[in-house]
């Protein structure tokens, strides 16, 4: 069900774990290495009014939940915020990406919505995807994915491995001429 040079990486968190830490430094360090990073990762907390994301591809960091009501408990996620910074997403996407990482897989995502549009728009254009799962939403991610992804651990390792081997037979695809069997049937 599984490949490990599958172009959809799920890297799989509890709740004691933050994957925004790690897709943040990996993120960064192929910046730094000439690769084009797009995407968003969360910053701030979910519990409260400073729910935000950062830009990947341009550093800027943007707010993500609604106006906070001081008598309200907890906070709501801002549709109108989301579908714009997945606008943007898409955008820069569009002048050409070497990875798109998103920050969630929500319910919003498990039900086609979100940011759910930008994952098959990389993927039909061969541009590899990592996002952050959590555990107890991974059955959900499998449904979504048609079990075709990579499962990883909230791990740095586990993510340039996986990079590693995307990023080797993506740069073996662009030398070849001649495509191979799986790149037809794709």
């Amino acid at each position: 069900m599984f490949d490990a040079q599958c172009d959809l990486a799920s890297l799989v968190y509890e709740p004691h774990q933050d994957p925004d830490a790690v897709l943040r430094g990996f993120a960064a360090d192929l910046n730094a290495q000439g690769f084009r990073v797009v995407g968003m990762v969360q910053a701030g907390q979910c519990a409260d009014s400073s729910l935000s994301a950062v830009l990947l591809h341009s550093g800027e960091t943007l707010l993500l939940a609604q106006d906070f009501d001081p008598a309200a408990r907890g906070y709501r996620l801002d549709l109108a915020r989301l579908q714009n910074a997945g606008e943007r997403i898409a955008d820069a996407m569009a002048l050409g990406a070497d990875l798109v990482i998103i920050n969630r897989f929500g319910k919003r995502e498990r039900d086609g919505k979100g940011l759910s549009h930008l994952i098959k728009r990389a993927l039909d254009a061969d541009i590899p995807v990592a996002i952050a799962v959590a555990s107890d939403r991974f059955n959900d991610w499998i449904k979504f994915a048609g079990g075709m992804s990579v499962k990883l651990r909230c791990e740095r390792d586990a993510l340039d491995g996986w990079w590693h081997a995307v990023s080797a037979r993506i740069s073996r695809s662009t030398i070849t001429s001649h495509p191979t069997t799986c790149e037809i049937l794709k």
